[in-house]
C-alpha cells in the first residue's frame, strides 16, 4: 500500500481504496487472459463468429431504421445546450423524415455544407417552393439570442430540404452521455470496445 505523508486518515484510506481497486482491476483483466489462453483455436474462432454476427445485427438494425423513418441518422444524440430548456446535452433523440415537409415550431436536425457534425434547432420561417418539392427554412436554438444565419456559410440565408436529416419526434433525456464521453475521450471508446470484445470473446456461454 502507497501511503501519502502528513495526510489525514481518511486520505489515507482513499489511497488504499484506490490501490485495490487498481489490483482488482488488473486481477480480472488477468482473469481475462488466462481464460483466452485457455480456449481452443475451434473456440475462439466460434466466439469471434458470435461477435461479428452481433456487429451484423447491430448494422441490420440501424439499417432498417433508416428506412423505416426515411432518415440517414435516425438517432442523434445532443452535444450541446443550445437548445436548453427543451432537450439537454446528452439527450438522444428519434428522427423522422417523411414526405410531410417540416413546418414553423418543429425541431430538426440538419446538415450544413462542409461540416462534419449535426445541428439541432428548432424551425423559426419556413417558406414552401411552388415550382418543386423544396423548401427553405431559417433555424434557431431556443437558448441562443440570434438566429442560425450567424452559423450557415457565408452568403447563405437558408437551409433547405437537402440539409434537412429529420424531424424530432422523441427523445430519451441523458441517455446519450456515454456517447458524449466517447467523443470527447476517444481512447475510452477503444477502451470499452476492446473491453466487450474480450468478454463476449471469452464468454462461454
Amino acid at each position: 500500500f502507497f501511503l501519502v505523508h502528513g495526510g489525514s486518515r481518511g486520505e489515507e484510506a482513499r489511497v488504499r481504496r484506490d490501490t485495490g481497486g487498481v489490483c482488482g482491476a488488473m486481477g480480472f483483466v488477468g482473469d481475462i487472459v488466462s481464460e483466452l489462453r485457455s480456449m481452443s483455436v475451434r473456440q475462439v474462432a466460434s466466439q469471434v463468429l458470435g461477435l461479428l454476427l452481433i456487429v451484423t445485427s447491430a448494422f441490420m438494425m440501424w439499417k432498417g431504421l433508416m428506412v423505416v423513418t426515411g432518415s440517414e441518422s435516425p438517432v442523434v444524440v445532443v452535444l450541446s445546450g443550445s437548445m436548453e430548456p427543451a432537450f439537454q446535452r446528452g439527450d438522444i433523440l428519434f428522427l423522422y423524415k417523411g414526405s410531410k415537409p417540416v413546418e414553423t415550431g418543429d425541431i430538426v436536425v440538419f446538415n450544413l455544407d462542409g461540416r462534419q457534425i449535426p445541428i439541432v434547432h428548432r424551425v423559426l420561417r419556413f417558406h414552401e417552393k411552388r415550382d418543386e418539392e423544396d423548401f427553405d427554412v431559417l433555424t434557431k436554438g431556443d437558448n441562443n439570442f440570434d438566429d442560425d444565419r450567424v452559423l450557415y456559410n457565408p452568403g447563405q440565408k437558408w437551409i433547405n430540404k437537402e440539409h434537412v436529416v429529420g424531424r424530432a419526434v422523441g427523445y430519451l433525456p441523458y441517455a446519450g452521455m456515454a456517447t458524449i464521453i466517447m467523443n470527447d475521450f476517444p481512447f475510452v471508446k477503444y477502451v470499452l470496445i476492446g473491453f466487450l470484445g474480450l468478454m463476449v470473446i471469452t464468454s462461454k456461454e
